[in-house]
């Protein structure tokens, strides 16, 4: 084990992926001699050549959708989107090719793809740059929607991504590439599943469900909490489609609370899934109302005091466990 950022966790992933299998490449603007905006594509060029290492024009839809008759003929595309704001141009590909294909098809045709990118705001991008976009793409039957909160999620997920035969939407927290954490030496190759949700923590007197972004802040919180005398439970999905509805419903009936933090607006989406699932599943072990704790329902503002009321944060969170243990 050693302690590498969220950022070179998925760099390993892509390169020893890139050297497993031949059928993988990857394609997207700056990926290949600029390194990638965000780095995480550094020293693939010089190691794997450009035929595989592609640099694309800003052109998203172009990009997207050759990728996906890439994955229709056999190869393994790694289609990466500067950001996933931009993955709004390459809707029709994404959401009406490479989720349906399988579909359409009969079985015939398998679309092994993975989009990946950052997601959710970085620091003062404004509104247009900020968006995540979980609930847009955990609506659509067909694709995988992956969202790791930790460098070691981040690889492990990262290659059961390439390796998988569907589309899979992968998700990388802008604000997360340079946190650091411990992740497994490359020779033990660990591949992470889908639909299997880790619990971060475990305590007595409350589930709190989060991923990406607000992840760290929970563990901290969490942390502060105990010294309180208050037990939390902190699941991280990993996979928000599938998601382990079982995992997150067996602890709630342990602890009869629940809230779900999440970097997206309040409306819908994998948050509201999830409290329907609870309500549904364990209703009567309930003490209180599941509570959702979330970006503020407005386009994110420029202005960084501004960004951080609309940010979910610690203080909102905790408002939120005070509630639920009707402490005020």
């Amino acid at each position: 084990m050693r302690e590498i950022t969220y950022r070179d966790a998925l760099n390993e992933a892509i390169a020893e992926e890139m050297e497993r299998d031949p059928r993988v490449f990857i394609i997207g603007e700056e990926v290949g001699y600029y390194q990638g905006a965000y780095k995480v594509t550094r020293g693939l060029i010089e190691r794997f050549g450009p035929q595989r290492v592609i640099d694309a024009p800003i052109a998203e839809e172009g990009f997207a959708a050759l990728g996906v008759g890439a994955a229709m003929t056999g190869l393994r595309p790694i289609v990466e989107f500067m950001t996933w704001n931009f993955s709004f141009i390459a809707f029709d590909a994404i959401v009406n090719s490479a989720a349906k294909m399988y579909q359409m098809s009969g079985g015939q045709l398998k679309v092994p793809i993975v989009f990946r990118g950052p997601n959710a705001s970085a620091r003062q991008v404004a509104s247009q740059h900020s968006h995540a976009v979980d609930p847009f793409y955990t609506n659509v039957p067909g694709l995988y929607v992956v969202y790791p909160s930790t460098p070691r999620d981040a690889k492990g997920l990262l290659k059961a991504a390439i390796r998988d035969d569907n589309p899979v939407v992968f998700l990388e927290g802008e604000t997360l590439y340079n946190q650091k954490g411990p992740v497994p030496d490359p020779s033990e190759d660990e591949v992470i599943p889908f639909g299997q949700a880790r619990i971060a923590r475990e305590g007595k007197d409350l589930t709190i469900v989060v991923w990406g972004r607000p992840y760290a802040t929970v563990m901290e919180l969490a942390n502060e909490l105990e010294k309180e005398g208050i037990f939390c439970t902190v699941i991280d999905p990993r996979t928000l489609r599938p998601l382990d509805h079982a995992t997150i419903v067996e602890s709630v009936k342990r602890t009869n609370r629940c809230i779900v933090v999440h970097e997206h607006w309040p409306y819908g989406g994998p948050g509201a899934e999830i409290v329907d699932r609870i309500q549904k599943e364990a209703f009567d072990y309930l003490d209180a109302p599941v509570i959702r704790v979330t970006n503020l329902d407005v386009p994110m503002p420029y202005a960084l005091n501004l960004e951080n009321e609309v940010i979910v944060n610690k203080a909102r969170i905790r408002r939120a466990v005070d509630a639920v243990l009707y402490r005020k």
